[in-house]
């Protein structure tokens, strides 16, 4: 079994309910991981994830179908509000407390990496209930009997709206939280495959995570490469694939991959991704840095010279294979050669 990869959608729920459900990978249940968690949060039409807040990190999150409202209120009493469809993004700093609501007529599915690898987190409802009615009243300048209608149980994750949906008229307007990851003209992009980028040279609010949409086509892969100061975690959102970590000790963990799992690629560990199949496969990569790099395998051959190169592989120089010239790598490479047998 594998060390490097394990599926959010089929373990066990952090939270469920009628209304939807929160399930999390951590150290605990992925023990690979190392700065980084991730969570699937699924939200029935008029569900709410109730107002809480991260205790120990910064979190970006795609939502990847429906439509939710997202309210928050940060430090320095920054008041924000905005809607989130399919393909945006939002950012949520440590400590600031918000809730996502469902406000479309479809399920909505959020995916959410947290910049440490064991995530807590405060609920409103439990840490006012943790109060006492006669703090609270004066809190709010009421009398205490005006809190005896709380009850005092467990805080339910995902709660029912009564009515229909507030959205704010502000709502729609720019927002620092907010991101069009899929909106976007995609930066780095192929015949074989592109990458649409969330880092904070195009989102400004970023300072430890970041996120690419990654999609390769059958034509292509990504390249072998390791990033030098950047742990990977990736969730496989369409397609099927197959990943190769190199570790240390020298073994090799090739595993394949199919819609839903996570895999964790610690820093500087070499890897790369092929698709298997005719569909394209879609990744939604998270890294604990806010302007992710790499070193490709491409370029690594073109940084030293023939002679260094024919030593350490024991080839003569004359046999060495024509390694094409790259001062720049490229994120994805052409795929001329069928796909061989795993190592």
């Amino acid at each position: 079994m594998s060390t490097h990869v394990a599926s959010l959608c089929n373990g066990p729920s952090v939270f469920e309910n009628e209304l939807g459900s929160i399930s999390q990978l951590d150290t605990s249940s992925l023990p690979i991981l190392s700065g980084l968690s991730i969570k699937r949060i699924v939200l029935g039409p008029g569900a709410i994830r109730e107002p809480q807040w991260n205790v120990n990190a910064n979190q970006i999150a795609h939502v990847t179908s429906g439509t939710v409202l997202v309210s928050m209120l940060g430090n320095a009493d920054e008041f924000a509000s905005f809607v989130v469809r399919a393909g945006q993004m939002y950012h949520v700093e440590s400590g600031a407390i918000y809730h996502i609501e469902n406000v479309g007529e479809e399920e909505a599915e959020i995916i959410a990496a947290l910049r440490t690898s064991l995530p807590q987190h405060f609920s409103l409802q439990s840490s006012v209930s943790a109060m006492s009615n006669a703090v609270l009243g004066n809190t709010y300048d009421l009398a205490a009997s005006a809190f005896d209608v709380f009850g005092r149980a467990d805080a339910s994750q995902i709660v029912r709206r009564d009515g229909a949906a507030v959205v704010p008229d502000t709502a729609g307007l720019p927002n620092a939280h907010l991101f069009d990851l899929e909106g976007q003209i995609a930066p780095l992009a192929y015949p074989y495959g592109q990458a649409k980028v969330a880092r904070k040279q195009y989102w400004a609010a970023l300072e430890d995570l970041s996120m690419y949409s990654l999609t390769i086509r059958e034509s292509g892969m990504r390249e072998p490469h390791w990033h030098p100061v950047t742990a990977e975690m990736g969730y496989v959102h369409r397609g099927h694939g197959r990943m190769t970590v190199l570790d240390p000790d020298g073994s090799l963990d090739t595993y394949l991959l199919e819609p839903g799992q996570v895999y964790f690629v610690p820093r500087a560990y070499p890897h790369h991704i092929e698709v298997l199949g005719d569909e394209d496969i879609n990744f939604l990569i998270f890294f604990d840095q806010p302007t992710p790099g790499d070193i490709g395998y491409r370029a690594t051959a073109s940084a030293f010279s023939c002679g260094v190169l024919s030593a350490s592989f024991g080839v003569p120089e004359r046999d060495l294979p024509h390694f094409p010239f790259t001062p720049i790598d490229p994120l994805i490479v052409s795929r001329n050669n069928p796909i061989d047998s795993q190592h």
